[in-house]
Parts: C-alpha cells; structure tokens; sequence
C-alpha cells in the first residue's frame, strides 16, 4: 500500500506524458496533494474547479436514475487530457485522483489503466 504522496510521485513518473495530479476530496474541493503542475497551471485551480465537474455528473446521473458509478471522467482539450478517476478502494469515498497529461506525449488508454493500477495501491 502506498501513501499519498507516494502516490502522487508515482503517477508523474511512470505515466506517460503526465504533467500534474492531484488527489482530491470533491465535498470540499480542496486538494489534499498536488505534484506537478506549474506557474501557468495552478493545481489546486484545476482541483477545485473538477469538483464541480464531478458534482455535476454526480447530480446528473442521480436525475437519470442511474446506479452505475463513475469509473472516470475525461475532458480532452487540443493540447491536453484531463483525467478524473474517482476513488473506490476503501477510504477514497469522496475523493478523485485528477491526471493532467500533455496529449502530444501521453498514450491515453496505458494512462487510464496505469492511474487505475495506482489506485489499488492506495492507502488513504
């Protein structure tokens, strides 16, 4: 089992293309680690700012009736993928992990299943 910080160093060193990540608590919208990012991309910016992405969809499937629950949320941008996978494992209730991957240099689909790999691992 790893730790959060851990974690976060492991996802910007053996994913791809991995520029920032963040692991996040989405009833507060606060960051509780970040790794990465930069002076022009603000993590815990980027943090609170998908938690209301995840509120949305969260409210959204709960409209539709839906049972399923969220695996991941994507939002692809020219230049960037924003990967959002929340928490299943014991503990992770109300957290995501938040991957931002530089789409010239990531393989998005080895970077779902690496972030899904790490999330076994996790010890909150």
């Amino acid at each position: 089992m790893a730790n959060t910080e851990t974690t976060l160093k492991e996802c910007l060193a053996s994913i791809e293309g991995a520029t920032g990540v963040a692991l996040v608590d989405y009833t507060s919208g606060m960051a509780l680690g970040t790794m990465g990012g930069s002076k022009t991309f603000d993590l815990n910016v980027a943090a609170a700012g998908n938690t209301d992405v995840v509120r949305a969809k969260m409210r959204t499937m709960e409209h539709l009736g839906l049972k399923s629950g969220i695996e991941d949320i994507l939002i692809t941008l020219t230049d960037q993928y924003h990967l959002i996978r929340l928490l299943t494992g014991r503990g992770g209730n109300g957290l995501f992990l938040y991957l931002a991957l530089d789409a010239k240099r990531a393989n998005l689909a080895m970077a779902r299943h690496q972030l899904k790999k790490i999330e076994e691992d996790l010890e909150i």
